[in-house]
């Protein structure tokens, strides 16, 4: 063989070379494209990874939200009390009663006259207005009874005892002289008293005058009646009894 053909076999073969080196490339070249298009795959899927954490974003903004609200509670209690407690202190000063018991003035009881009745104990008789009076009948500090004019004498028949208190706190008494009524009978001093009963406890005497006109009627009814006619102080009980004395 000559040379020239040596020569060219050497070229056949590194062009075969040449190829198959081209053809080895070509898959290498589209494993790399294979694995580069996974990979933009795996680039293009990471995108989806802020839009799991998306709502995480709002999560504050409902808290910022509570905490406006929050905020804005307490505002309106706040001015209300405040207004209500600047008008309470105003009222004290301006009440007119701290300076009524100033110019309130001081009653003054009247003063109670003593007398000693028939029997040993007391009365303490005290006006109590015009022509009006008060008598206690007092034995050993112990108030016994009470007898008061209202317009009109006042009479007690006191277990025996018989009290009048006149209309001029006059006090009289006397033991003795009584009637049970109903009936007439003759009193002290000329006069004539007719006593009727009218009710439970409820006695009618009618003092009558010589010529047997009325000139006065005592009513008991449920207590004691007195009277003064004359000088002469009678007294008819609720039980229908009545006396005179002079």
């Amino acid at each position: 063989m000559s040379p020239l053909t040596t020569r060219r076999a050497t070229t056949v073969r590194s062009l075969a070379g040449t190829v198959l080196a081209a053809a080895l490339l070509v898959p290498a070249a589209t494993a790399c494209s294979s694995t580069s298009a996974a990979g933009g795959t795996t680039a293009a899927s990471t995108p989806a990874v802020p839009v799991a954490t998306a709502p995480a974003a709002t999560v504050p903004a409902a808290p910022t939200t509570s905490a406006t609200q929050g905020a804005t509670a307490p505002v309106a209690p706040a001015a209300t009390s405040g207004a209500s407690g600047a008008t309470a202190p105003a009222a004290p000063p301006t009440s007119p009663r701290a300076a009524a018991p100033a110019t309130t003035p001081a009653k003054t009881k009247s003063p109670v006259r003593t007398q000693t009745l028939v029997d040993g104990s007391t009365a303490e008789v005290q006006a109590v207005g015009d022509q009006n009076y008060v008598a206690r009948i007092v034995n050993s500090g112990a108030v016994l009874a009470t007898l008061e004019t209202h317009d009109s004498d006042a009479g007690l028949d006191g277990n025996g005892m018989f009290v009048v208190l006149s209309l001029d706190g006059q006090v009289h008494s006397w033991m003795g002289g009584e009637h049970q009524g109903p009936g007439t009978f003759k009193l002290a001093g000329g006069w004539t008293a007719k006593v009727t009963k009218v009710g439970e406890l409820r006695y009618r005497a009618q003092i009558l005058g010589s010529d047997n006109a009325v000139n006065g009627t005592l009513e008991a009814n449920q207590h004691d009646a007195g009277a003064v006619a004359n000088g002469v102080y009678i007294v008819l009980s609720a039980g229908g009894e009545i006396s005179a004395h002079m």
